[in-house]
């Protein structure tokens, strides 16, 4: 079965170019122009994965992707971000809007197509939930629970405790961390990691369970299933 992939820009030009590449790499592409024509699609026939321009006309393509995430129903759909906004502040802000991959313009279509392909492996990744002590994650819900007590977290603390959780008692470096979690091939400041890290330890502290994540000293950090 070909993957659905929907193309959300706004220049034509570049639409029909990523659409041909699609296509000769065996996907589907569908079009949407803006980020209404986005939401009629997806609501229509959820494609596999969303290629989406950060400059559209009317709403940002960056606030669909934080509406995306913030949806049950769209939580899990991946999204690679298309740009022309390289700086590592609009990068850092994509991520934190919850999307999976960052694409700078102008942009080899194999690349693309290559991320794209990556993308879509993670996504196909064992979707069943992980349980350390009374911490647990619901991966098809996108949840994270102390017991019966929902944790709320940001999509990339989320990420980042899903793979401790997957990995625990190994030791991390922020390099490391940076190409699992946030995916290879993206340029952010290593700093990036303990901002992050602070935010979910800050999360995990309401339930005393700051101490799970613990920092190697001349290393980075690990998941430690006896805080």
């Amino acid at each position: 079965m070909h993957e659905r992939i929907l193309i959300v820009e706004d220049e034509a030009p570049i639409r029909d170019m990523v659409a041909f590449a699609l296509r000769k790499a065996d996907m589907e592409a569908i079009h949407a122009a803006d980020v209404e024509a986005a939401r009629i699609a997806i609501s229509d026939t959820p494609p596999d994965l969303v290629l989406l321009d950060w400059m559209l006309p009317g709403t940002s393509g960056l606030e669909l992707a934080r509406e995306l995430r913030r949806d049950t129903r769209t939580t899990r759909l991946p999204i690679i971000m298309l740009t022309a906004r390289g700086e590592e502040t609009d990068r850092v802000g994509g991520f934190d809007a919850g999307i999976d991959d960052y694409v700078v313009k102008p942009f080899s279509t194999r690349e693309l197509v290559a991320r794209i392909r990556a993308v879509l492996r993670r996504a196909q990744v064992d979707s069943d939930g992980v349980a350390i002590g009374v911490l647990r994650i619901d991966h098809t819900a996108h949840r994270v629970y102390v017991g019966d007590a929902q944790i709320e977290l940001g999509p990339m603390e989320y990420r980042l405790l899903h793979f401790f959780m997957g990995h625990a008692e190994r030791a991390y470096t922020r390099a490391q961390l940076l190409d699992h979690v946030w995916g290879g091939n993206v340029y952010i400041e290593e700093r990036t990691v303990d901002v992050h890290i602070s935010r979910l330890r800050e999360a995990l502290r309401t339930h005393g369970l700051e101490g799970l994540i613990q920092t190697v000293r001349g290393t980075g950090y690990r998941l430690s299933e006896a805080p």
